[in-house]
């Protein structure tokens, strides 16, 4: 398996769909398929707010006017309102990568979510969590400080770490992950074994500067696309505001102004400014699984298309 990772904005699924296109066909077919590793593109409808951009999965071909397709698995499988978690993400990736390995083909995986590529690509054990009701119901109304507080406490008796703070960026996060740690702490169950997965793993590193404009530029882009009409479709069709501001960034702010609690200026400079902070959490992910014993090999993502995939294909080779 390949892995090409990086920050939001850093032209992974261009650069994963050119690199399939360029290894070995199978059977006079695309020789790669993509798994998706972001945790809000297996959403349906969902498409501007993730960024999906489904048309980097296409590709032109001299003289002909229909682009190749190149397969991707992971996108659009679950409706908005549901909660999509980590041990599902493992499930679904291991029936799409043995399924890919069956037609002879290379999976790719690619995305953003730090967690879920980790996950995979060390095998974590993982159980499903149900929904606990009534721990719910003693946790309304804590303040994010209490809940915070739980969880580090929960963790620390479970033999945990709090890797990072996405858990604790709302108190909704923070409830399901009490839930989930007091699940763990009350019922140590056998856990499904999953197996490591070996894979050279791409980074693709964008300069700092140059990824601050290339999100402000692409977050305009969107909101001309119809990023405001998308989420007001979905809360039209009956899904809860604070379901949507679950789904992250986009959806939080794009929210907040729809429902009249932001301005337009306000939702646009503090989704900016929140964007930026996400990309910087994302690479220090990536240098933490540096440090956990992965090895990444760091491509410039300024550098033309083309040496771009070459530097893969000959670190691929080297790798044999």
């Amino acid at each position: 398996m390949i892995t090409i990772l990086g920050p939001t904005a850093s032209g992974k699924t261009p650069l994963a769909a050119a690199l399939a296109a360029a290894l070995p066909q199978v059977d006079g077919h695309i020789g790669a398929e993509i798994i998706s590793a972001d945790s809000r593109q297996v959403y349906r409808r969902m498409d501007i707010g993730t960024g999906k951009d489904l048309e980097d999965y296409k590709l032109p071909i001299a003289n002909s006017q229909k682009p190749i397709a190149v397969p991707y698995h992971l996108i659009d499988i679950c409706e908005p309102g549901t909660k999509y978690n980590l041990f599902q993400y493992q499930q679904d990736f291991f029936d799409a990568y043995e399924a890919i390995q069956g037609r002879g083909a290379v999976p790719i995986l690619c995305g953003g979510t730090g967690l879920y590529i980790e996950a995979v690509l060390k095998g974590y054990h993982l159980s499903p969590v149900p929904q606990n009701p009534e721990l719910r119901a003693r946790l309304e109304g804590r303040s994010l400080e209490e809940l915070t507080e739980m969880l580090v406490t929960l963790k620390a008796q479970n033999g945990s770490n709090m890797h990072n703070k996405t858990d604790v960026d709302s108190c909704q996060r923070a409830i399901r992950a009490i839930e989930i740690e007091t699940y763990n702490l009350e019922n140590p169950v056998p856990r499904r074994e999953l197996p490591p997965v070996p894979s050279l793993i791409i980074g693709v590193d964008i300069d700092r500067d140059e990824r601050r404009a290339k999100i402000t530029r692409r977050l305009k882009a969107r909101l001309d696309e119809g990023m405001i009409d998308e989420v007001r479709g979905l809360l039209a069709e009956g899904i809860p505001a604070d379901d949507l501001i679950y789904y992250g960034l986009e959806y939080k702010f794009v929210t907040e102004y729809i429902t009249g609690r932001l301005t337009y200026d306000e939702m646009f400079q503090r989704l900016e400014i929140a964007i930026h902070q996400f990309a910087k959490r994302q690479m220090t992910w990536f240098r933490g699984m540096e440090r956990r014993g992965f090895t990444i090999h760091w491509i410039d993502a300024l550098q033309p298309m083309d040496v771009k995939v070459r530097q893969i294909l000959d670190l691929r080779s080297s790798a044999k």
